[in-house]
């Protein structure tokens, strides 16, 4: 966007030409079924993903790459084996690296880095079957320029499990923890009751015979007594990095704001001194 008007402004493209390549920014159709949202990024700080499920592993792919072409990375979940196998044939067709995240994925441009933020999100998972889904959220964190740290296998289970690295990311300073658990789905809940850092429960489809399919977590993170749990829904591991990024670039900018107006108060100049206060 910012070439485009660059290009206006050196007189390179008319109003009209300008119009329409602001446009092509927004909405791009790929064979006349695909429709990329390439605004989304700029109306929400939060890039399109494409769901593989579903999609014929050589088109998904192709969508993946071509958001990357246009915004320097694609953001792609939910892949089978078939899938990431297209996907990287395709990436390397294109020259483009590709970044794993277990069943997700973000394929890069060449030379394309995220732009870092100040915000930080922690994700948490009450075992290693949730971690899957945990990445899928981390993916989208990471997408957005957060920074991330992830810790696994703390069940309630064993409760002595999670205490050391729930400290170890709140002293790390997480705007937000992302909590994923399958199963009974106790750990959001537990984890939301002790602190109070925005808690998003993420329940996971893991477990055996009725509720086993994630119902059971589900129902648990919202039935829980610990106020303030936000919970999306079964799987929904982009849904849960969204929100996250949502929390924590609200803070970062929070902070920012903070910083700039500190620094601009009479206060914080060298030898400075703080106004008289008029005498009664």
């Amino acid at each position: 966007m910012k070439d485009v008007l660059r290009r206006l402004l050196a007189g390179e493209l008319t109003e009209d030409e300008a119009l329409g390549e602001l446009r092509s920014l927004q909405l791009e159709e790929l064979g006349g079924r695909a429709r990329l949202d390439l605004g989304r990024f700029m109306r929400r700080g939060i890039p399109e993903v494409v769901l593989a499920t579903g999609k014929v592993p050589v088109e998904a792919a192709r969508l993946a790459i071509a958001l990357a072409e246009r915004q320097g990375q694609g953001l792609i979940s939910r892949m089978t084996p078939e899938h990431r196998a297209a996907l990287g044939q395709a990436a390397g067709a294109a020259q483009m690296g590709v970044v794993d995240h277990a069943n997700s994925a973000r394929v890069l441009r060449q030379g394309f880095v995220a732009e870092p933020l100040d915000g930080k999100v922690a994700l948490l998972t009450a075992g290693t079957s949730d971690v899957a889904v945990a990445e899928e959220a981390l993916m989208v964190v990471e997408a957005c320029g957060l920074g991330t740290r992830l810790e696994a296998d703390l069940g309630v289970a064993g409760l002595h499990r999670f205490i050391g690295p729930l400290e170890q990311v709140l002293e790390w300073g997480a705007d937000v923890i992302v909590v994923a658990a399958g199963m009974d789905g106790v750990l959001p809940g537990l984890v939301a009751g002790l602190i109070d850092v925005p808690v998003i429960g993420l329940p996971v489809s893991t477990g055996y015979g009725r509720g086993g399919a994630g119902e059971a977590a589900l129902g648990t993170m919202l039935q829980s007594c610990s106020t303030g749990l936000v919970v999306v829904n079964i799987d929904n591991g982009v849904g849960a990095g969204a929100a996250a990024v949502l929390i924590a670039a609200r803070a970062a900018s929070a902070r920012s704001l903070s910083a700039g107006a500190a620094a601009r108060s009479p206060r914080s100049q060298p030898g400075s001194r703080p106004a008289a206060r008029p005498r009664r």
